[in-house]
């Protein structure tokens, strides 16, 4: 069993952190998920949706870790405590995952410096200013680069969560999950239609 853990803080987008909660809770043969924000307290998306969730310090990092974006982030990226601790935690995973500026809060730790990353479009030039030293694709639905995975905005995180289960587990697995959620799965990881 792999841990899934998935960081949600105050003002996340709710289907960054839920479209790939969805997909990954299909195989609870493979994965177990779970929940965390940074001192475990109930947070609250930018919907209105409240998750109870359990400290950084109760997590087992060593599996693969899901940072969503969402409003959020903006106050996140200058938090000194929350990026301290979660550079500690991704450092240690055996994946991270990124859904639209998520990428931000990583690339705030140096995790991606030197790497190709991407982001939601709409805060595509925000999203850079954070970190000048990632290697930002405008044009990709979602990037991998080693046991890095970045997607664009919000829906793009099904595609790019799809897309790493075929990566690990082979396509048949992502080709089964996406027909059982009925959801019409862009495989294409190149194929980006927001792009500006």
């Amino acid at each position: 069993m792999i841990d899934f853990n998935i960081i949600l803080f105050d003002d996340f987008e709710t289907l960054d952190a839920f479209g790939p909660a969805e997909i990954i809770g299909i195989v609870p043969e493979i994965y177990k998920l779970d929940y965390f924000s940074l001192h475990g307290k109930t947070v609250t998306s930018s919907q209105n949706i409240r998750v109870t969730t359990k400290p950084f310090s109760d997590m087992n990092p060593e599996g693969v870790l899901l940072i969503p974006g969402g409003m959020g982030t903006r106050a996140l990226v200058n938090d000194a405590d929350f990026i301290h601790e979660l550079n500690t935690i991704a450092h240690k995973a055996a994946f991270v995952l990124t859904v639209c500026t998520g990428s931000a809060l990583l690339a705030k730790t140096g995790m991606l410096d030197g790497r190709p990353a991407t982001s939601n479009k709409m805060a595509f030039e925000w999203v850079q200013s954070v970190n000048t030293k990632v290697d930002w694709v405008k044009h990709a639905r979602w990037v991998a680069d080693g046991n890095c995975y970045t997607s664009s905005g919000v829906s793009a995180g099904m595609d790019m969560t799809l897309g790493f289960v075929g990566d690990i587990h082979g396509q048949d697995i992502a080709k089964r999950i996406a027909d059982d959620i009925e959801y019409i799965w862009n495989s294409n990881k190149n194929f980006d239609p927001f792009a500006l």
